[in-house]
């Protein structure tokens, strides 16, 4: 449905409220939406500093971080939904946000200390910038979620099924280790 979608009614409704109490706390339906995109955002990152990758060896550090955002996309396809409408609407809303960027830092700051522990114990290679590997491991959890529709269309197969689930995810973790795994 996305913003464009959204009746401030219908939302009151929902959420057991008020539209003027919506309009009291958010200001607008936009001011509400970019709300929900800071705490959508705020939720993955939070979860993602809970899994204490800096107690595990760094392949299994990673192996659980990619795991980790696999089966978030796959259980959040809201968060998939709203990201894909953001991106439609160019970042125009989250660009608005005082947090985004430093709440998003965490994910960056996570992966790059993931990756020099890994260059340390000679596993991994050094020349992987950390915002680069986020984008790839995002783009195969994002990607089979975003476009399970069409691809189903396409294909005849559900990406969400519990087996075709199953081989992705094995899949997604073994390509990005594949990708960091130094060359002797």
């Amino acid at each position: 449905m996305g913003l464009a979608g959204a009746r401030v009614d219908a939302i009151a409704e929902r959420t057991n409220t008020t539209k003027r109490m919506l309009y009291y706390y958010f200001g607008s339906k936009e001011g509400l939406y970019e709300a929900v995109l800071e705490q959508v955002y705020g939720d993955i990152r939070a979860l993602e500093q809970e899994l204490q990758l800096a107690e595990m060896e760094p392949e299994e550090a990673l192996r659980e971080f990619v795991g980790f955002t696999f089966d978030y996309h796959d259980k959040h396809r809201d968060f998939v939904r709203l990201v894909t409408i953001e991106n439609i609407h160019a970042a125009k809303y989250i660009e608005l946000s005082k947090t985004f960027k430093s709440r998003n830092s965490t994910v960056v700051k996570t992966i790059e200390d993931l990756i020099a522990r890994g260059v340390a114990a000679g596993k991994f290679r050094e020349d992987v910038d950390p915002i680069d590997l986020h984008l790839m491991i995002s783009s195969f959890c994002f990607h089979r979620v975003a476009n399970r529709h069409t691809w189903g269309a396409a294909f005849g197969r559900d990406p969400s099924g519990p087996r075709l689930r199953a081989r992705h995810r094995e899949m997604i973790v073994d390509a990005v280790l594949r990708f960091m795994r130094r060359e002797d």
